[in-house]
């Protein structure tokens, strides 16, 4: 069981905002090696997207290599990094892309210590108040 003592450990939580920065420096330059790196290599990792439901981690890698590598940048409006115990996480943020007004993006994603380091093993992306179409 988890108590309040162990949510967001120093060292913890700065391990999990170096993995998270890791990761969102790949997303915006495309880097799919590091973005297939850090998510869990296994038959049960999630990610449910925009506009499509992964459910394993070769449905994810799959779709990163298909993924167009224009308009990825992105401006982070809210974080919140949360870590409990020593091997478990999450990371929220809320976004918006250049040239979409309107849109506000949010993004979960479900962080392990795995043997290999810090792994996401499920996450979401989502859209909402987008414009009429």
């Amino acid at each position: 069981m988890i108590d309040d003592s162990q949510i967001n450990l120093p060292d913890v939580l700065a391990e999990v905002e170096a993995a998270f920065a890791r990761y969102e420096a790949a997303l915006i330059s495309n880097d799919v090696a590091v973005l297939d790196e850090l998510f869990w290599q296994h038959p049960l990792t999630l990610r449910f997207g925009a506009t499509e439901n992964l459910w394993s981690y070769d449905e994810v890698a799959a779709f990163r290599a298909s993924r167009p590598n224009q308009g990825l940048g992105r401006r982070i409006v809210k974080q919140v990094i949360q870590t409990f115990g020593r091997d478990f996480a999450t990371a929220s943020v809320q976004f918006e892309r250049e040239g979409r007004p309107g849109w506000v993006g949010r993004q979960q994603q479900t962080w392990v210590r795995t043997a290999a380091g810090w792994r996401v093993v499920a996450a979401h992306v989502s859209f909402m108040g987008l414009p009429a179409a």
